[in-house]
């Protein structure tokens, strides 16, 4: 028997969702093809393996703050609609991991990556890095799929579903959108400070926290006027989000991150720290260090040393500061939001508290 959904445990009750979910969905397909275990076996270590779990946190105090009883007869089944979150961050990770060529995530070796050794490993046929990058499509398309079901089993009643569905469709869409807008604008080079900002308003706060609240408050049967609010309070967290991302990328311990620093720099994302530093340094003549940054986005051999040299120069022309001071900005400007929604207790001080979680982290 499930143990009760108490506020505080959440992550480990999101936890135990996808496990169980996890051991449920393989079944079937693992009796009638057992060679599919190892794709499956990687999804599952990916999403047990780790992870901030803020997405379904965010759609559980939506939920909340929109009068969910974590007592109540339902308590269950938003865990795992809003636990499903999880799945389309893996299949977004996996992906984006793939198109960004990284070799690690949250300190172990990417999708892609563990499967070509796999290949190697076992000296089967073909290209190893050819079986790496479909093993990690197909893992990666596996995850969506079983998202979708995970959503859809949720035992809540079907009208209750039905109101959450808007938010659930329109999150698929915007982080895909979000994500081709990513890749393309790598590809044209629009370097410009609205491109960035696109990208981390459709790709990020849509998705990582404007539809997670939507979502879990429109399963808790919020109103259009309640929903419209913590969009706008979850719009400019998510660009928070993103921004206090953008600097741990170039700026973060590896130790910590999971990931090598400058990766961003070397896989030619057009941050807004990277967008800054080039219009500031322009503003005040800086021509050096402006080659500096622009030279080292897209750099695939950018040495340690010569993200040290990215550093000080987005330090030099004030872009790192500048990046801060918008943080701040969104936060306040999210906090005015959340006061607005008058939000049922204790949602407001644990929405609080998140806030702080994405615009401070160290990782």
């Amino acid at each position: 028997m499930n143990a009760p959904v108490a506020d505080t445990d959440l992550p480990v009750h999101v936890e135990r969702a996808l496990a169980g979910f996890l051991d449920r969905a393989g079944t079937a397909i693992l009796g009638t093809e057992p060679t599919v275990a190892a794709g499956i076996d990687a999804l599952r270590g990916f999403v047990l393996g780790g992870g901030k779990r803020l997405r379904p946190t965010f759609a559980w105090w939506g939920w909340r703050g929109a009068g969910g009883d974590p007592a109540g007869p339902d308590a269950e089944g938003v865990l795992q609609a809003v636990a499903s979150l999880e799945l389309i961050q893996a299949c977004a990770l996996i992906h984006d991991d793939l198109i960004d060529s990284s070799d690690s995530r949250r300190g172990n070796p990417t999708v892609h990556i563990a499967g070509a050794k796999l290949h190697a490993d076992r000296g089967w046929l073909g290209s190893p890095a050819t079986f790496g990058l479909a093993t990690a499509v197909l893992v990666g398309d596996l995850a969506l799929a079983w998202a979708d079901d995970m959503f859809a089993d949720a035992a809540l009643p079907a009208d209750t579903l039905a109101a959450a569905r808007p938010a659930w469709r329109a999150m698929r869409t915007e982080v895909l959108a979000g994500q081709y807008l990513d890749v393309r604008t790598q590809a044209t080079g629009d370097a410009s400070v609205e491109a960035a900002l696109k990208i981390d308003r459709l790709k990020t706060a849509a998705y990582t926290v404007q539809r997670p609240l939507h979502l879990g408050a429109a399963l808790g049967g919020a109103s259009p006027e309640l929903i419209a609010t913590l969009l706008e309070f979850g719009g400019e967290v998510g660009v928070a989000f993103q921004l206090r991302d953008d600097l741990l990328g170039v700026f973060g311990d590896p130790s910590v991150t999971g990931k090598p620093a400058g990766d961003d720099l070397r896989e030619g994302k057009r941050t807004l720290l990277a967008a800054l530093g080039l219009q500031l340094a322009a503003e005040k003549g800086e021509q050096a260090a402006a080659t500096v940054i622009a030279d080292a986005i897209g750099d695939t051999d950018l040495s340690d040393e010569g993200v040290e040299t990215v550093r000080m120069a987005l330090q030099q022309v004030g872009a790192v500061d500048a990046v801060e001071r918008r943080i701040d900005e969104l936060t306040t400007a999210a906090m005015a939001a959340l006061d607005r929604a008058h939000l049922a207790e204790p949602a407001p001080a644990a929405l609080t508290g998140l806030v702080v979680k994405a615009t401070q982290r160290t990782y």
